[in-house]
């Protein structure tokens, strides 16, 4: 499938999707690795390539404010335009090399919409696009959203924030909920442990606030790196005052995984930085860990229980169907 957003210059082509602004020669790829130029045109490598589906629970995305207690249909592919030294996923999202492609099955929009449709009766409120970062995945994601969205359904997307302005604001009006990674507070780290910078990432969650998407924010915590509690206390600040003090955040456990062998994160440095985001925002959580009580949602203003989760499970006991507390009628989603 041919890409969008490229230009072509002197045989190269310019992608336009992502910041990194790859300049492609003829027969190569992008940082992403499945975006190659064949002949002065960019063509998707990985269009209609799923690399895992899956009906999960929507707190695994994690979603914790948005339709608690139900289940969306969960698509992926491969490739990433980041390349994270802790990556969770890097057997999918770490692809390299040619004919990859082929060794996963290809399937059609209308297919993953009438999967969709038929899990409905089990839960199901639409489509989730993430396991790898979805926008890599672009061209197919925005078809199936398109689908999704004339059906009735819901799309969620899971990512790194990683997007050009542009391809975002053709995207957010098919979406209806993210759960963004903010993975650190400089560019300094951003480089270094990711090969990218942060700006773009803060002008997305942005732009998602102002177009009056839900958003939740996954911050993970890796000890040495991006632990700092009075760094951390600039993120936490940074979000209330630029995004709102409601913005929900999973404050997350990192293992060592893919190129990092880093020692997990330490419960007392979660909580102590869950202390301060709790400062700055009224809907902060521990994930990875299994501490139920940082996990449950709680009425702001009365304190009762509205959200009680096990695992990526959730079961809304003290809920309305329109988001209110039913102790008090305080509005909690």
């Amino acid at each position: 499938m041919e890409a969008k957003f490229y230009s072509t210059i002197d045989g190269q082509v310019r992608c336009g999707l992502c910041p990194h602004r790859c300049r492609i020669a003829e027969g190569k790829k992008g940082i992403c690795q499945v975006r190659k130029n064949d002949g002065g045109v960019l063509y998707s490598l990985n269009y209609g390539v799923i690399s895992a589906m899956a009906l999960d629970p929507i707190e695994k995305k994690p979603l914790y404010h948005f339709h608690p207690g139900s289940y969306i249909f969960s698509i992926g592919s491969l490739g990433c335009n980041f390349r994270c030294l802790f990556c969770q996923n890097y057997s999918i999202a770490q692809v390299k090399g040619d004919g990859w492609y082929e060794t996963f099955p290809n399937i059609s929009p209308q297919v993953i919409l009438q999967k969709a449709l038929d899990s409905v009766e089990q839960g199901n409120i639409g489509v989730a696009y993430t396991y790898n970062e979805p926008t890599v995945w672009y061209e197919y994601m925005y078809n199936v959203a398109e689908k999704v969205k004339e059906a009735g359904l819901l799309n969620v997307m899971v990512s790194n924030g990683y997007i050009e302005a542009i391809p975002l604001d053709y995207l957010l009006p098919l979406m209806d909920a993210f759960n963004i990674d903010l993975k650190g507070y400089s560019n300094t780290f951003y480089k270094r442990m990711l090969g990218g910078t942060v700006e773009p990432v803060r002008h997305t969650l942005k732009a998602i606030v102002e177009a009056g998407k839900h958003l939740e924010i996954t911050y993970l915590v890796i000890p040495y790196e991006n632990d700092n509690p009075a760094r951390f206390r600039e993120v936490a600040a940074w979000i209330s005052e630029i995004l709102g003090p409601n913005t929900v955040l999973h404050v997350n456990r990192y293992f060592p995984n893919y190129l990092l062998d880093t020692p997990s994160t330490s419960i007392k440095s979660l909580l102590e930085l869950y202390a301060v985001a709790k400062e700055y925002l009224h809907n902060v959580y521990v994930g990875n860990t299994g501490l139920v009580e940082h996990n449950n949602t709680y009425c702001p203003k009365c304190g009762k229980l509205v959200v009680e989760r096990h695992g990526m499970h959730g079961n809304p006991i003290g809920l309305t169907d329109d988001g209110k507390c039913t102790g008090c009628s305080s509005q909690v989603m």
